[in-house]
């Protein structure tokens, strides 16, 4: 089962969704948390906390599962 992240504008970035999800606690952790820890996105490894996520991607870190809408 995933969790859906809801979009209030075209974009999020990867560092701002880890956030909103309760990943991390910090915009500040993302670096860090990515460097770390393995994410992917859409099925392919990721590390830029400022990727664009739109509508439609799936992030997936560790055993948690993350729906962009």
């Amino acid at each position: 089962m995933s969790e859906k992240i809801k979009l209030e504008t075209e974009f999020i970035t990867l560092g701002q969704m880890l956030k909103e999800a309760g990943v991390i606690e910090t915009g500040g952790q993302a670096k860090w948390f990515l460097r770390e820890n393995s994410v992917l996105l859409n099925g392919s490894p990721e590390d830029r906390r400022g990727k664009k996520l739109r509508s439609g991607d799936v992030v997936v870190v560790g055993d948690q599962t993350f729906e962009i809408e």
